[in-house]
């Protein structure tokens, strides 16, 4: 059974998340504030974390920091869950280590999809390098991919884009992360340029495989 950790101060949302979660069979653990959130993380090592933007004592973004520095917690899946809908507090929490950002009200359905999706690893084969997802063979061992058996012919900084975002579906990449890992720092590229691969990307997978997410960056998505 998945544990999750979530942390929020409405303990109404605590309730609707904890009754709902339970239902699709996951150990459910709540926390009211930061501080305790990061308390309870450590005792109980939880698969994945669910954090609110504003909490008392410690906020969501510092308790993310404080997570990321810990060795045990760096592959852990953090998902915000906020009424904060500006595109910097997302680039904030992004920033700090979080794996996605989902703006309240909540979509129960959606929220459960992107968890079940995050547990099942989809894609994930005992080779990190390789990704299968839906039809589409990602394999960085060879630089090739293949849609439905059929070989799709990517430069290296495309078929390093796709692979970037394709290792977390749903998960949203800014564009400076996505300039880091895939150009390198310090490496002085176009505005444009994440724009132009991911154009020409979608030109050859498909218009649906990548979502902008304007002001923010973009993700691989999986619509469950």
């Amino acid at each position: 059974m998945k544990k999750i950790l979530i942390a929020d101060d409405e303990p109404d949302i605590l309730e609707l998340l904890q009754y709902n979660l339970s239902k699709e069979g996951f150990e459910i653990h709540t926390a009211s504030n930061g501080a305790e959130a990061l308390t309870r993380a450590v005792k109980i090592k939880p698969d994945m974390i669910i954090l609110d933007v504003m909490m008392p004592e410690l906020d969501g973004i510092e308790t993310c920091r404080k997570l990321k520095e810990m060795p045990e917690f760096a592959n852990t899946y953090i998902l915000f869950l906020s009424a904060r809908a500006e595109d910097y507090t997302q680039i904030i929490a992004l920033d700090v280590g979080a794996d996605d950002y989902i703006i309240k009200p909540i979509k129960l359905r959606v929220l459960i999809s992107k968890i079940k999706a995050v547990f099942r690893r989809t894609g994930q084969t005992d080779d990190d390098n390789k990704i299968s997802i839906s039809g589409l063979l990602i394999d960085k061992n060879t630089y090739t991919v293949r849609l439905k058996n059929k070989e799709i012919e990517l430069p290296k900084k495309e078929f390093e884009l796709l692979h970037l975002l394709a290792t977390k579906p749903n998960r949203i990449f800014t564009r400076d992360e996505i300039y880091n890992r895939v150009w390198g720092e310090g490496i002085i590229v176009g505005d444009r340029t994440i724009d132009v691969h991911i154009r020409k990307i979608r030109d050859k997978l498909g218009d649906e495989i990548i979502k902008t997410i304007k002001g923010v960056g973009y993700k691989f998505e999986i619509n469950e």
